[in-house]
């Protein structure tokens, strides 16, 4: 599609075993429209990140319809049914709840390409127990997504007690000099817990493409991990 200006990348499942997400903050209505219309019209599967909830009801009714639309993670999927979802040994933790918005992000991202991932929430450090009492279960996953605000020192605890890979999520949770996740991002990038992976602040799609692609290494076959192709 190059009308309004857009261009899909539909080989990129092809290149790099998952799909091209479609970014819509900073869409037009119009612009919108014409892919959801577009992945009606071909039955495909289509994933939508950063949709927010205006843009969302400016919609007209049918477009409405054709996406499933989480208002929390600011995700919609058109054609989502025929996506088949398998358990995965991927966990996505929160320091708070408040990180929750940005976890639903990585979990909605890794359910559109058939992996459901363990949601495990509100185990900052703050009350280190919460965290502690599911070292066992953690323990098994092959890897961890570790979202955290404040100061982000979830990261390196989880880091230095499990032993999958660990992807470094900083959010913009916080006050004062937290500064927008910033301090969240330095604390996870000069973290003394060895092989932590660290993306962009508030990126839950990237966090997901990053734990895909670790998965994907573990297992080359991608269709054992990832929905076939549509």
């Amino acid at each position: 599609m190059i009308e309004h200006g857009i261009q899909l990348d539909k080989d990129r499942r092809a290149r790099l075993g998952f799909d091209e997400a479609i970014y819509a903050a900073g869409k037009s209505g119009e612009q919108l429209e014409a892919l959801i219309g577009e992945a009606v019209e071909s039955a495909s599967s289509r994933l939508f990140t950063r949709l927010g909830p205006q843009q969302f009801e400016a919609l007209p009714s049918l477009h409405q319809d054709a996406l499933d639309y989480d208002v929390l993670s600011r995700t919609g999927i058109v054609n989502g049914s025929c996506i088949v979802v398998k358990d995965v040994p991927v966990a996505v933790l929160t320091a708070g709840s408040s990180d929750l918005p940005v976890a639903r992000e990585v979990l909605r991202t890794l359910e559109y390409h058939g992996c459901r991932a363990m949601s495990v929430n509100d185990v900052g450090v703050a009350g280190l127990w919460r965290l502690l009492s599911r070292v066992d279960e953690l323990r098994r996953m092959s890897v961890l997504v570790v979202a955290a605000g404040m100061e982000g020192a979830l990261v390196s605890v989880v880091g230095g007690l499990l032993p999958g890979a660990v992807i470094a999520l900083p959010t913009s949770v916080g006050y004062g000099v937290s500064a927008g996740g910033r301090t969240a991002l330095h604390g996870a990038l000069a973290s003394c817990a060895p092989g932590v992976l660290v993306v962009n602040i508030d990126n839950g799609y990237g966090a997901a493409c990053a734990a895909l692609r670790i998965l994907q290494a573990a297992r080359p076959s991608a269709d054992q991990v990832l929905r076939g192709t549509h």
